[in-house]
């Protein structure tokens, strides 16, 4: 039987599972039942959460799967509504881009400066919600309703706006948490790191 801590951890997975055949459905545009599997999967992102902080079930490996599962989720989706020609290549290509390098600074980071805590920012939440309502207006506005084309592009400007601003604000923090820790004013300061 499964231990009650993990459960936040099985419903990630279930949420992982999701991404293929949202995608699937997607690539053949069976929209109306793509964006249930898709609210599904938003839902289970807010449950897991809700068990964490209600019951205390923190564990390291969810520490590392969820984030995981909500960047599969967001990529899975990215590329799909992309090369069904909803969205535009270099959007797809900002968002991947923003993600390495963030990844990349991470890894640099905890090398050479030390421990770093994976916690959003304001803006990356800001971000990862509009590109999240990108993607269903997207799919609301080809699949499901007669929506006006300029919803689509006004969002498409905000989320290349923000995406690239998220990733600017960590750059900025976490270049500042490395330069005082390496002067030797900030080392507590350096294991408060954020990312997203």
């Amino acid at each position: 039987m499964l231990p009650r801590h993990q459960i936040p951890n099985a419903v990630t997975i279930g949420r992982i599972l999701l991404i293929p055949p949202i995608v699937v459905l997607l690539a053949l545009e069976h929209y109306l039942l793509a964006v249930v599997l898709l609210a599904i999967a938003g839902l289970s992102d807010a449950l897991d959460g809700w068990l964490v902080r209600r019951y205390g079930w923190h564990t390291p490996l969810g520490a590392w799967l969820d984030p995981a599962a909500d960047k599969l989720l967001m990529l899975g989706i990215y590329v799909a509504v992309t090369l069904s020609g909803l969205l535009p290549l270099w959007l797809l290509l900002l968002v991947v881009g923003r993600d390495v390098w963030l990844t990349l600074g991470s890894a640099l980071y905890r090398v050479f400066v030390g421990p770093l805590a994976i916690r959003p920012l304001l803006i990356s939440k800001v971000n990862t919600f509009l590109q999240i309502a990108l993607v269903l207006v997207a799919i609301v506005k080809v699949g499901l309703l007669a929506l006006d084309p300029i919803w689509v592009q006004l969002l498409i400007i905000v989320v290349a706006f923000t995406t690239l601003a998220s990733g600017l604000a960590y750059t900025v923090q976490w270049g500042l948490y490395a330069w005082r820790y390496l002067r030797g004013q900030g080392g507590s300061d350096a294991a408060n790191g954020r990312a997203s």
